[in-house]
């Protein structure tokens, strides 16, 4: 059986439902299995601290996780076209794991979510991408054979899985939204296996 770690950032919960999904998908592949993690917020006041473990939810991620991963999902809010900076603080502190090579040759999907159509979807997705290349690992995307793709009124990118939440956090998850992030999911945990029994 291999982890998949699906990690994410949610501040009004749609990134934690898709990060639902995605795990679901990983979930229908024999052999593979979601390990879902969270990261905290971070505060501009220096004494402000969160508890070790979230009151509800996931777990807060650790860097053992991402050793321990076969594959990755990262998720995050747009935040101006660029990821969460929690999300971005976690990464920053991966340095470690970036000199033993840990994550290198490690497949790797994204996923957004944001509140206007046209809030950087695509550009978010891209910002994620660029420390997980500096890492080694193998970023997929969601082929045009899905043609949720080419059909969707809401989210739906060749670059990762995304969903348009709105401004206040309150649209569902369309049906075309929801089956990228599942199909995500199952081609990432099917690519791990892949490599892993080579």
């Amino acid at each position: 059986m291999i982890d998949i770690l699906v990690l994410y950032y949610s501040h009004g919960g749609s990134v934690r439902d898709m990060a639902q999904l995605i795990a679901r998908g990983i979930e229908s592949v024999p052999g593979a299995q979601a390990r879902i993690r969270t990261v905290p917020r971070v505060s501009t006041v220096c004494e402000a601290t969160d508890a070790e473990i979230p009151e509800s939810g996931a777990p807060y991620a650790e860097l053992k996780d991402l050793e321990e991963c076969a594959g990755l999902a990262l998720g995050s809010p747009t935040r101006f076209g660029n990821m969460a900076a929690p999300l971005k603080y976690f990464l920053d502190g991966t340095s470690g794991l970036w000199v033993n090579g840990a994550l290198i040759g490690k497949p790797a999907a994204l996923f957004t979510a944001t509140a206007s159509m046209h809030g950087g979807q695509e550009s978010t997705l891209i910002s994620m991408m660029l420390p997980l290349m500096h890492h080694g690992m193998m970023i997929l995307g969601l082929p045009y054979s899905e043609t949720e793709l080419t059909t969707t009124t809401a989210g739906g990118t060749p670059y990762g899985a995304s969903h348009l939440s709105g401004t206040l956090d309150d649209k569902p998850i369309t049906d075309a939204e929801r089956k990228l992030c599942i199909v995500l999911g199952k081609r990432l945990a099917e690519t791990a296996l892949k490599l892993n029994a080579e």
